[in-house]
């Protein structure tokens, strides 16, 4: 038999860092490492477009691809990297893969409202007479009846071990009844004791938030990136991986509860607090995140019409989320809108009081999916814009996360320019605020037209003479070097005008409905991770939001947390949120004959009055 003829492989060995796998012949070196549980950088799930799953076999390397080609630099390929999506399991091998950022900048809290301390978790403390021949009421009874005003529904589980605890305790316990269910009889006096987490479950970014339901309090708080992440930046890469891998729902439904259960052992380690001191949790997070930590297959959420399986979740466990807690806690997993004006929308609108306000303000919750809203106490309006992304640092060549050595704020002068980078250190990539200050500080000094194309090279001289010699060619792409390695690119800009094009055009079609103009909106909440670092003045300038006085865009930060928060501490204030479900118009974009014409006429940069 010639070598040609030689059967192939069954199974490939592959050695990724310090952690050997066994994989099948011929399957993408970015699936053998998703498969088992290791983290390759991506941001469109495999598909080969985000160029971000950067891996180095040292050792007899593949050829590189085309894609290979225009995602690194000649000296970088001879040194062995390669796209993990495009390299294949032929051989055995070991492969570098650069560590991922688990810990993006992300904000931890947000704009709030004080709410009236009332939590649905209740503890009692109770002494209770011991039963005698004379006194044969059950342990029940004996409980219930020193809750006479609250009259809660019993768990099974808990009269398992009822009479045990009772005895054991002579009699003095401490009752826990959340909302309107007895789950735990504890010994002794705990009633100082109990606990809720809050998270807001990002698409890219989860937060939790560890709260002390006695005083309302936070305990401690934590951020990671979502260990979906691998499976694509957005929703609709997500959904897709669903549709394409029959397995795809129980591997994401999984890496949700992962993260969930990671950042609940982190807050509580960190708060001095036992799991099984923690009673509810209240997660916000959009449609289809919610949907898939559920196990509620997203499919119909990402064709049209866009059905979701319910607005309302069922009454479920904190185990139904993986999240370690009491083994009876409950969750709360916020209402949606709508298939992408989700739980985390609700979440913030009732965190910054929309329904509460006389004044028109328009909030804006900044990230792949873009959920709007405009209004007042009188009314509201929401809507939801494909912005893509870009401000994610996700399709720009040199862009990253919001993590330690992305450019975070660029500043320009015709004579030069200054950079600042998140941890003080050498510069690593461009995230999302530093694009948009970048190609704002462009336009501002001249060297971006209004259409976002570069000026030509006699142009820039002239108008910034310091800045010229950093418009260079690469390959046959003209860009702007903000360092000798990183740079912004004429498609980068074009990313980022496809995604304010596609904000702006929400915005205003949502004014236009109310039959109000730019000059009506009092003030805009930019909300999220995203919004709380972009720089308002950047926003107004290239038209990312109405143009209004600088000091009425307000920075929201996490308001889908503090939300989830309210939830915890208020049972009043979770009732406003479903509230809102009747309160809220939502206006679709997809089906308008002239969004793409609105899209267009917003893709260039506003003139300068």
């Amino acid at each position: 038999m010639t070598v040609e003829e030689a059967p192939q492989p069954v199974r490939i060995n592959l050695l990724f860092n310090d952690r050997p796998v066994r994989v099948p012949y011929g399957v993408t070196l970015f699936d053998a490492a998703s498969w088992n549980g290791i983290a390759i950088d991506s941001t469109c799930g495999g598909h080969g477009t985000c160029k971000k799953c950067r891996i180095r076999i040292e050792a007899d390397p593949p050829t590189p691809t085309s894609l290979d080609i225009r995602a690194y630099t000649p000296d970088e390929l001879r040194a062995g990297w390669r796209l993990a999506c495009r390299a294949t399991a032929v051989k055995d091998v070991q492969i570098e893969v650069p560590p991922l950022t688990t810990r993006p900048k992300a904000a931890t809290v947000g704009v709030g409202r004080q709410v009236i301390l009332r939590p649905a978790v209740v503890k009692r403390y109770l002494e209770l007479a011991e039963p005698d021949l004379k006194d044969q009421a059950t342990d029940l009874e004996r409980v219930l009846a020193k809750l006479d005003d609250l009259e809660p529904r019993t768990d099974l589980a808990v009269l398992r071990t009822l009479g045990k605890t009772l005895r054991d305790a002579d009699y003095k316990v401490t009752a826990v009844v959340v909302d309107d269910v007895l789950i735990a009889v504890e010994p002794g006096d705990t009633s100082d004791r109990r606990f809720g987490i809050a998270f807001d479950l990002g698409t890219t970014t989860v937060v939790a938030t560890l709260l002390d339901l006695g005083t309302g309090t936070p305990v401690a708080v934590e951020s990671m990136l979502n260990k979906q992440q691998p499976f694509g930046a957005d929703v609709i890469t997500r959904i897709s991986a669903t549709m394409m891998d029959p397995g795809a729902l129980a591997k994401l439904r999984d890496l949700a509860h992962e993260t969930l259960a990671e950042l609940a052992t982190e807050v509580c380690e960190k708060g001095g607090v036992r799991p099984d001191e923690v009673y509810e949790v209240a997660v916000a997070g959009n449609a289809t995140m919610s949907h898939i930590a559920l196990g509620i297959d997203p499919e119909p959420l990402g064709v049209a019409p866009f059905i979701m399986a319910t607005r309302l979740y069922p009454e479920i466990l904190s185990s139904d989320l993986g999240i370690p807690a009491h083994e009876r806690a409950r969750a709360v997993v916020f209402p949606a809108f709508g298939a992408y004006v989700g739980g985390d929308i609700v979440a913030g609108l009732m965190a910054s009081g929309m329904d509460r306000d006389p004044r028109v303000r328009l909030f804006v919750d900044i990230g792949t999916n873009c959920e709007i809203v405009l209004g007042n106490r009188d009314w509201l309006l929401a809507t939801a814009a494909p912005a893509g992304p870009a401000f994610e640092g996700a399709a720009i060549r040199c862009g990253m996360r919001a993590a330690d050595g992305a450019i975070e704020v660029v500043t320009m002068t015709p004579s030069g320019l200054e950079l600042k980078v998140i941890g003080d250190c050498s510069p690593a990539g461009l995230c999302g605020s530093g694009l948009v200050d970048a190609v704002t500080a462009l336009v501002r000094v001249g060297l971006l037209d209004d259409s976002g194309r570069f000026v030509a090279s006699e142009a820039a001289a002239e108008v910034a003479p310091g800045l010229a010699e950093r418009l260079t060619m690469i390959g046959q792409e003209r860009v702007f070097m903000l360092t000798d390695t990183i740079y912004l690119s004429q498609r980068d800009v074009r990313e980022l005008q496809f995604a304010k094009a596609a904000i702006a055009t929400g915005w205003r079609i949502l004014l236009e409905e109310a039959g109000l103009t730019e000059a009506d909106v009092k003030q805009v909440l930019l909300a999220g991770s995203f919004g709380s670092y972009l720089s308002p003045a950047s926003a107004i300038r290239i038209g990312l939001v109405p143009s209004v006085p600088v000091n009425r865009i307000v920075s929201a930060g996490n308001v889908a947390g503090e939300g989830a928060k309210m939830a915890l501490l208020s049972l009043r204030e979770r009732a406003g949120g479903l509230a809102l479900l009747e309160e809220v118009r939502y206006v679709e974009l997809s089906d308008r004959a002239d969004f793409n014409d609105r899209f267009i006429e917003q893709l260039s940069f506003p003139a300068v009055s």
